[in-house]
């Protein structure tokens, strides 16, 4: 077995990412990144010493001198290097299950690799395995704690300094950690910039991350948001670098909405660049009608924020980012960041003296949006033109009041259908078709899930 990077780095089961893949692609690395310092983060996953160990090693054999951070947030990792200039590595599977785990990779100057720098790593990757599994002169690297809190601690008063001297005094919060890496950061600064904060799920045992918590179950959230009459909510997922919130009624606001309050504001504030802002496919019709009337441009990449990023590069915008809650403040961050977007957030909140229900009600009017993900046989990159008339065909029905979207999975063998359309129950029908014009393109019976 080898490893290929999906839409962002290499993930899957954790028993699979094995001593000696992890310590081969890490001699890979140090090649293609660098071979001075080199950072390590990880979550808090039970797998994650272990990976963080052969990793180490392995940039290690290729030359790298490895500074293992210990558990901290994605965006610490990113953002260390951005200020250093060096490169780094992420050992996190994001919102999955403890059983899972990964590796996102990090050029000089905190940028997520491009295509073609990955194709490079895949390259190398396959010429250090042909060798045999790299060695190296003791064991890598020991997580050195001074300089894990050191880089911790830049990183947050960076959070904090993004404010502008501004605070969140006296703003009741609550915050969901997903026991994962913003239980080592996320009040701390919060409570520096005077927040009133409650704490849910922040005590991680290596199994329990993402465990009906964080963004992608925020229901416990959302009922401590009512409880405790807080202004609002914060839910991270397990490597913090996704935030969704919760308003004051424990309604859930996702990155969409995020970005559409965000927006209008540097809008208003002067520091949108171009009045445009950047989104992906999956990005719901009722955000770009939002924008539309506001006069935003709405510039559209796939889906993954460091396409996102490229696309916020090439045109030097300021604000872009995902439904999925990755947000990225291109003047303040690299890639996309929980706690900065939480604090950006509530910053607005606290400036506009208004409840976020209500903000977030005039963000933008959400289309009743269907998402189905059919398995498929195989991963088949030409299955979306084999049913293009069906796809016309809906097309042509929802007009300017819908959307389609169909497209294959970047790591698994999905294929994701989803509809926009004015009535739900029209998106339904309509993704119903063109489910069963999958089956018919495979030849088997679709099977949603």
């Amino acid at each position: 077995m080898t490893l290929r990077f999906g839409t962002d780095g290499v993930r899957g089961p954790a028993d699979e990412l094995t001593d000696e893949l992890v310590a081969a692609l890490g001699c890979a690395a140090a090649t293609i990144l660098g071979t001075d310092r080199f950072l390590i983060g990880r979550d808090t996953r039970e797998s994650g010493a272990r990976i963080e160990a052969a990793l180490a090693r392995g940039l290690a054999a290729g030359g790298a001198v490895p500074e293992v951070l210990g558990v901290v947030p994605t965006p610490v990792v990113a953002w260390v290097g951005a200020a250093d200039g060096v490169p780094g590595a992420m050992i996190s599977a994001s919102h999955n299950a403890f059983g899972d785990n990964g590796i996102k990779f990090f050029a000089p100057g905190g940028l997520k690799l491009s295509d073609a720098v990955e194709a490079e790593l895949e390259a190398e990757l396959d010429r250090v395995l042909a060798r045999g599994e790299p060695q190296a002169d003791g064991a890598g690297a020991a997580a050195d704690p001074d300089a894990g809190r050191a880089d911790l601690a830049r990183y947050s008063q960076a959070v904090v300094d993004s404010l502008g001297g501004r605070r969140l005094d006296g703003l009741s919060v609550v915050i969901d950690c997903a026991n994962g890496s913003a239980s080592t950061v996320a009040a701390d600064v919060l409570v520096a910039l005077g927040a009133s904060v409650e704490v849910l799920h922040a005590d991680p045992d290596g199994r329990n991350i993402n465990e009906g918590c964080g963004s992608t179950h925020p229901e416990d959230l959302q009922a401590a948001v009512v409880a405790a009459g807080a202004a609002a909510g914060l839910a991270f997922d397990g490597d913090a670098d996704r935030l969704l919130a919760v308003d004051e009624h424990g309604v859930l606001i996702d990155g969409d909405q995020v970005i559409a309050l965000c927006a209008v504001d540097l809008r208003d504030r002067g520091e949108l660049t171009d009045d445009a802002v950047v989104v992906t496919v999956m990005t719901n019709l009722g955000f770009r009608q939002a924008m539309a009337r506001h006069g935003i441009e709405v510039v559209e990449t796939n889906v993954g924020d460091r396409y996102v990023l490229e696309a916020l590069a090439d045109r030097g915008l300021a604000l872009g980012g995902e439904q999925s809650g990755h947000v990225i403040f291109r003047r303040l961050a690299t890639t996309g960041d929980g706690l900065l977007t939480g604090v950006q957030l509530l910053d607005l909140l606290v400036r506009s003296g208004r409840p976020l229900s209500l903000l977030a009600a005039e963000s933008m009017t959400r289309m009743p949006q269907v998402l189905v993900n059919v398995r498929v046989a195989r991963r088949d990159p030409a299955l979306v033109a084999a049913i293009g008339a069906d796809i016309a065909a809906v097309e042509a029905e929802l007009g300017d009041q819908g959307r389609v979207l169909v497209r294959p999975s970047g790591t698994e063998p999905l294929v994701r259908v989803m509809v926009e359309a004015a009535d739900e129950a029209v998106a339904r029908a309509m993704a119903d078709r063109l489910v069963a014009a999958v089956g018919a393109a495979t030849g088997s019976p679709a099977r949603p899930q």
